[in-house]
Order: structure tokens, then sequence, then C-alpha cells
């Protein structure tokens, strides 16, 4: 799909930035078509966070890179210099919660809340079907947006669609 729109750029944030914003990050960056410029931040990482490697076993398992993910905190992207976003996803239900940085350029907000993958107890054949479960749940939502039409995500309309999309599963 050719299209002379700019790019989007959309930032996923979690409390840890380690699994589903890193998950949702990922994917969106190999499904975006050029149209979406993915990101991922947690509003409180921990000291030397990585990102969690059966997040990672998921990915790549789905054919999707996982160069250059990396754990980080959301006050990259509250700086001067950050890329400025369109639209800023939350996650998990915690940082949904937490009140945010001020966003440059006032981007669209919407939360789609899921289960984190990392809390299963169980085998560790449960524990990666946890993230794979998140991955595809994911995923399904995030195709969803990028065969949105262009004008379905024009500045004053992503807003209300991203958060429609919250209702899709």
């Amino acid at each position: 799909m050719t299209s002379t729109a700019p790019t989007l750029n959309v930032l996923f944030l979690c409390t840890h930035n380690s699994a589903r914003s890193i998950l949702a990050e990922a994917t969106l960056n190999h499904i975006g078509q050029g149209r979406f410029k993915a990101f991922s931040a947690g509003s409180s990482p921990r000291d030397q966070q990585q990102p969690n490697p059966l997040a990672l076993q998921v990915l790549e398992s789905a054919g999707i890179t996982t160069e250059g993910l990396r754990s980080k905190s959301w006050d990259e992207f509250a700086a001067p210099d950050a890329p400025q976003m369109d639209l800023i996803i939350t996650v998990c239900d915690n940082a949904a919660g937490e009140v945010c940085p001020i966003w440059p350029g006032h981007p669209a907000t919407a939360h789609w809340g899921y289960a984190d993958p990392s809390e299963m107890q169980g085998t560790d054949a449960q524990r990666l079907e946890a993230f794979r479960q998140t991955l595809l749940a994911i995923r399904r939502r995030l195709d969803l947006l990028v065969n949105l039409p262009p004008e379905k995500l024009a500045k004053q309309l992503i807003q209300t669609t991203a958060r429609n999309l919250s209702k899709a599963d």
C-alpha cells in the first residue's frame, strides 16, 4: 500500500516496558507498512530492565525482528528532542492510571488493556503460551489499526478511532 500520508508515530506504554509494550512496538513496526513508526516505554522501568526473554522468543517465533528492542523510560519521549507522537496507547492498567508527562504536540491517547503474561505461573511451556496469546491479541488489534483507511487516521479522528479499537476483539 502506497500512501502520501505522513508516518504516524505511536508510543506504547506499560509500567516496566518489558513485555506488552515491547510486543506492541515490534509488531506494529513489522506490519505497519511504512504508515506507522512504533516506540515503547515504561512509566517506571526497573534499573537495568531488559525486555522479557519470553517476549523476545515469541516475537522471533512469529518472524518479527527483535533487533534494537530495549526497555526505556517514558521520560525519553517527553524530552524536547524526542520524536513527536501522534498516538499514545497504554497496554497495561497500571500505566493507564498513572499521571503521564505532558506530551509535545498533544497526541491522541487510548487504553488497550492486556493481562500481563509475565505474571503467568506454570511450566515454561504454559508461560510461553501466555506470551504467545498476548502477542496474538495485540496483533489482532494492530491489524485493525494498520488496515484503517487514511481518513480514519486523520489528526482529528485518531483519538476516537484508537479508543474504539479498544473494544475490538
